[in-house]
């Protein structure tokens, strides 16, 4: 073990002159509120400082700090302080060099889990087979030295990708799980053999002298466990432990803690289990809900003055996570004036939202809605998955508003957009020979870089497109075995493509042919990885993208504006991001698209995880609406282009949620039959009855760009999707209904016909209510099987 005595980071450092502090007071203490004050002055034992959004967390932890230092009760460096990302840290470190009027950076163990892991894991390297000197791999190098295990192992690298088995030995570091310890039932992972390539891999590491992200909290953990006097050591130095974002601790992060704090017991921990969002990635609620239990005696303290959102916001957000069963409890109040009430509006389809959003951030930024007006800068846009962000993209450009993405790329930016993109353009045009380079080996087709270059070479020797390269390469037999065959598929499909294009052929048809027949729809399918279910769900947003074209060329086109599209950084912008991105941020006025059930809460994340997966979507609504500082408007859609399908869309249960008195509704009058989806239905029944009749009254609303969204719906029946001004209406549809007939429909159930105008039904749900349903959504009651008469 390493002599403390010698170390730098643990040599006793001169406390801040009691004097001086003594004679100067704590002032930093008059400017918190009753609650922050307490949480800061309880100093011994355990403490759970319970935050809710905008309450001041960092302001009442920085001070504890503070007031740790300034009152001698610890050094610096007896002080960990914990966080999960570096800006945090510095925040911090900033924040407690403020109060105490010098600069902190005396306080070593300040900083992430992992930063301060690395340091505690290089002076005990020995302990786990390691030297001092280990690399730390990035996610690339554990890929392909799994990818290199996986291989060797005889397993089919295609089917069982090497990044998905990362991902499920990222998530057994995550539970601490060492390769003797992963249990039994994980034993089918990865076509059976995922634990014994763990341990493999685990090896292989050893041998490198590495270690990856995950291996820094799970060797340290395992130090602590297996060498007392290592811990015992450190509890001794740590006098006081602080913790932010408990809520989104792991449980490798769980046992850390708990191993460090078993001695004195002095660890405060800052968090909200209604902010608990990243269960996804590892993270644990139960690690904050059960805090009381495992620091009997803890002190609880409720953070719940909000200084950020008005009492409408705060109240529609307490409305909607009141509905969780496992949650620990608090109100959130403010001392703010009332302001605008949350927003409620629905559209007929994504794209009208879109338009609408545009319009009425326009109206926000020139003043005209009876407000102050607000700067695009301060406007933010939080959508549940990244595919909604394309309508928003497209419909900025189109009006030339600026923006920008947080948190990721621009979804004409994102790798399997590129990609598909190329396909497009070499349909389209064969000679380009970018989109060749990008695509050739993607999927992988064998083709390495021997083989491209061979391809280089023959093209330029030839004066010819690499395409043509490839053709001479190919007929000469320059290229020979799995390479040479998956290439001349990949040239005659090319041109099969092209040859689409010059016939006239739907566009749509063309692309959706390339992208299968090339292989590249299949590859992500077959993609094991979290992220793959996301890709997909882009592409088929990419090639619903196509249906406002007229052909492929039109629309790359307009894709090479929106890529230069990139304004002065200075200019002022509407920011668009995941709820998960904007987690921590802040916007006086912030829009939520796309609250419509499947979509949020997420089908997928319910399906997974059931009321668990349910709790969670729940918490990132309450994140999402708490981002609002003085506007908050939600917003969703009666059809989405669902699979390459129209769907009628239910909005989401989280509406029911809402209380009825802090929510003003948009939605046009006639556009769900008075009401709207399930707040007409009464799923908690808190909500109904008055937003119906507002509903029913919203004629009355004069908002700017309302006019113009009346207008449209004059010009194209509001109940019509805007996919409908190109497309040919089944005239049989429409007429195999008659008034008074018993239907189904899959969302709302059984019904019968009220009134027939065109292809759209009035119809008297039997526990949905009254509903405007296009019929091509339709099915007669009969063929559902229902033998109620009517």
């Amino acid at each position: 073990m390493s002599d403390f005595a010698n170390d730098s980071d643990f040599r006793d450092r001169i406390p801040l002159s009691q004097q001086a502090l003594a004679a100067r007071g704590a002032p930093y203490l008059d400017e918190l509120n009753a609650a922050q004050r307490e949480a800061v002055e309880a100093l011994d034992g355990p403490v759970l400082m319970l935050a809710g959004a905008g309450t001041g967390k960092t302001k009442a932890l920085t001070t504890r700090i503070a007031h740790l230092l300034s009152t001698g009760r610890a050094r610096p460096n007896e002080i960990l302080s914990v966080t999960f990302t570096n800006k945090a840290a510095r925040e911090m470190k900033n924040r407690v060099g403020r109060l105490l009027g010098q600069a902190v950076e005396g306080v070593p163990w300040l900083g992430t889990f992992h930063a301060i892991c690395v340091k505690l894991l290089r002076r005990h390297a020995e302990l786990v087979g390691l030297k001092t000197n280990f690399t730390i791999l990035d996610t690339d190098d554990q890929v392909r030295l799994l990818k290199q295990l996986v291989v060797a192992a005889g397993i089919d690298e295609k089917r069982w990708p090497a990044r998905q088995l990362a991902h499920v030995i990222d998530g057994w570091k995550n539970r601490a799980w060492t390769p003797d310890k992963v249990p039994a039932g994980e034993a089918g992972a990865f076509n059976h053999q995922g634990i014994e390539i763990y341990e493999q891999y685990q090896e292989r590491l050893k041998t490198l002298n590495a270690v990856d992200f995950g291996d820094l909290l799970l060797h340290v953990v395992w130090i602590f466990q297996n060498h007392e006097d290592v811990l015992a050591q450190y509890q001794r130095w740590f006098k006081y432990i602080l913790v932010d974002e408990y809520q989104d601790t792991n449980v490798a992060q769980y046992l850390w803690l708990r191993l460090l704090a078993q001695g004195h017991k002095n660890i405060c921990c800052v968090g909200d289990d209604d902010q608990s969002i990243y269960g996804w990635r590892g993270a644990e609620v139960g690690n904050i809900l059960r805090f009381e239990k495992d620091f009997p005696g803890a002190k609880v303290v409720r953070l719940e003055q909000n200084y950020r959102s008005t009492p409408h916001i705060l109240a529609a957000a307490s409305g909607v996570i009141s509905a969780n069963e496992g949650r620990l409890g608090k109100t959130l109040f403010t001392d703010l004036d009332e302001g605008e009430k949350v927003r409620l509006i629905g559209h007929w389809d994504g794209d009208e939202e879109a338009r609408w959003i545009g319009e009425e951030i326009e109206s926000m930024q020139r003043g005209t809605r009876g407000l102050e007006p607000f700067s695009l800068d301060t406007m933010a846009i939080l959508v549940r998955a990244s595919h909604q962000m394309r309508a928003f993209e497209d419909r900025f450009l189109t009006i030339g508003l600026p923006y920008r993405v947080i948190g990721g790329p621009r979804f004409y930016e994102r790798m399997e957009i590129r990609d598909a993109m190329a396909y497009f353009r070499l349909a389209v045009s064969p000679e380009n020979d970018l989109a060749f380079e990008r695509i050739v080996n993607t999927p992988k087709r064998g083709l390495g870089d021997k083989a491209q270059q061979k391809i280089q070479m023959e093209a330029r020797s030839n004066g010819v497109s690499l395409v043509e390269g490839a053709k001479i390469l190919l007929a000469t037999k320059g290229l020979t075995g799995k390479g040479a065959i998956e290439l001349g598929k990949l040239v005659l499909g090319i041109e099969r493509w092209h040859g689409l294009v010059q016939a006239g052929v739907s566009h749509i048809e063309i692309a959706e042919q390339a992208l299968d027949e090339s292989g590249y729809t299949e590859h992500w399918q077959n993609d094991k990885t979290p992220e793959a279910p996301g890709r997909l769900e882009n592409l088929k947003e990419l090639v619903k993208a196509l249906e406002s074209f007229e052909n492929l060329q039109g629309f790359l086109e307009h894709v090479s504006l929106i890529m230069d599209n990139e304004s002065d950084e200075g200019e002022e912008k509407v920011s668009i991001m995941t709820l998960h991105a904007a987690k921590g941020l802040e916007f006086p006025v912030v829009f939520l698209p796309g609250w419509e059930d499947g979509l949020f809460p997420s089908q997928r994340s319910m399906d997974e995880s059931g009321l668990k997966g349910l709790e969670e979507e729940r918490r990132l609504a309450y994140v999402g609406i708490t981002r609002a500082e003085e506007v908050a408007t939600i917003s969703f859609a009666g059809n989405r282009m669902v699979y390459g399908q129209w769907q009628s869309q239910m909005p989401s249960r989280f509406i029911d949620e809402l209380p009825a008195d802090h929510v003003e509704v948009l939605t046009p009058p006639g556009l769900y039959g008075g009401g709207f989806g399930a707040a007409s239905g009464g799923m908690t029944g808190g909500i109904q009855s008055t937003i119906h009749q507002k509903a029913a009254e919203a004629d009355g609303y004069n908002s700017p760009g309302w006019k113009r969204l009346q207008s449209r719906s004059q010009k194209r029946g509001m109940s019509q999707p805007s996919e409908a001004r190109n497309m040919v209406i089944d005239m049989s549809a429409i007429s195999a209904f008659t008034v008074g007939e018993r239907v189904f429909h899959q969302k709302f159930g059984y019904g019968a016909v009220t009134a027939i105008e065109g292809d759209k039904l009035d119809i008297a749900f039997d526990k949905a209510g009254d509903k405007k349903v296009v019929a091509k959504f339709i099915t007669a009651a009969a063929s559902a099987g229902d033998d109620v008469p009517f």
